[in-house]
């Protein structure tokens, strides 16, 4: 015989199926007693799951919309809160569905207050024009590495496009999202180093390894250190690599909303002043240079060296022309 928390969820598990369920069908599949049935339903509608009995020949259940919320579980608010996550979550590509399949289940059993509430929220996420694919990661990936991540257990896998029979060692430490992509955080054994690795690229190799003490991350925030590799640090700071500050002939309003993360200042009705980072000199040049006007740079001179680079390049590929033989590997 289950224990009656255990039933008790079973029986709420089946209620949820959105159908009607007769007394016999559930003491059969919860191999009970019609009369435990009966009992475990009382328990349930004193939990505050709405529970309606239908007449028939034997007859049933329907778990139905109720009056208030199950009082152990959610309050208004965290129900509203968790509703909009879930709408949030419905549209990402590792667990979409399961998101949407949750919020169904979940607005079922709401009172029409909220509801009407979560109705009128109706939560759509756009993805910028340039955002990549989402990350085919599938859920039974992320929690076979995130019941590693826990039980702090050495990982072995393939990765992408290593060299067959060549598996990476690790520590797993983080399961973390970046731009629509799932990534794990471990310290790789073979490398010595922490690494980041895209987890739909992941292919595991059973069994896990031993049980490690974990390290700590560097700046011991892994959102900070995730932040930092992306931008080309050592992941101990979110600083970009290469700063840079430059005064652009345009006035502050027409640089700031295409300015990221940098930093606008007013110097007059047509000039500002801008302060910018990237992961490398170049990077930031070529990227101040899409404002298309007149830059006047302050510093530092790695900046004022790489626009002469890259004025050389240009200048180079407008005297050349369409005349010069265009790379190997390209049409004529």
């Amino acid at each position: 015989m289950q224990k009656t928390s255990s039933r008790l969820l079973a029986l709420l598990s089946l209620l949820q199926t959105h159908r009607d369920w007769s007394g016999d069908d559930l003491a059969g599949r919860l191999g009970i007693t019609p009369r435990t049935v009966r009992r475990d339903i009382d328990r349930l509608r004193e939990l505050g799951y709405p529970v309606r009995a239908f007449k028939g020949p034997t007859g049933g259940y329907r778990l139905d919309a109720g009056s208030q919320l199950p009082p152990l579980l959610f309050d208004d608010d965290q129900a509203v809160a968790l509703a909009l996550a879930l709408q949030s979550a419905a549209t990402d590509g590792t667990i979409g569905e399961d998101a949407a399949r949750a919020l169904a289940t979940i607005r079922q059993v709401m009172p029409a207050r909220l509801r009407r509430r979560i109705d009128m929220l109706r939560v759509t996420a756009v993805q910028p024009p340039d955002a990549e694919e989402p990350s085919p990661a599938g859920p039974e990936l992320l929690v076979e590495l995130g019941r590693a991540i826990h039980a702090r257990e050495e990982l072995r896998f393939d990765y992408g496009n290593d060299a067959p029979g060549r598996a990476r060692r690790t520590q797993p430490h983080h399961l973390v999202t970046w731009r629509g992509h799932w990534y794990l955080v471990a310290w790789d054994l073979g490398r010595d180093d922490w690494r980041t690795f895209r987890v739909d690229r992941v292919r595991p190799r059973t069994p896990t390894g031993p049980r490690f003490t974990p390290r700590d991350l560097p700046g011991r925030d892994v959102a900070a250190f995730v932040t930092g590799r992306f931008r080309g640090t050592d992941g101990s700071t979110t600083d970009w690599p290469c700063r840079g500050e430059v005064v652009l002939g345009l006035p502050a309003q027409a640089v700031a909303p295409f300015a990221r993360d940098g930093i606008v200042e007013e110097l007059g009705p047509d000039r500002c002043r801008l302060t910018l980072g990237s992961w490398s000199w170049t990077g930031l040049a070529t990227t101040i240079g899409h404002f298309g006007t007149g830059i006047q740079v302050i510093g530092p001179p790695q900046l004022t060296r790489a626009f002469a680079e890259l004025a050389a390049l240009y200048a180079e590929a407008a005297e050349g022309g369409s005349e010069r033989e265009p790379p190997r590997g390209l049409p004529s």
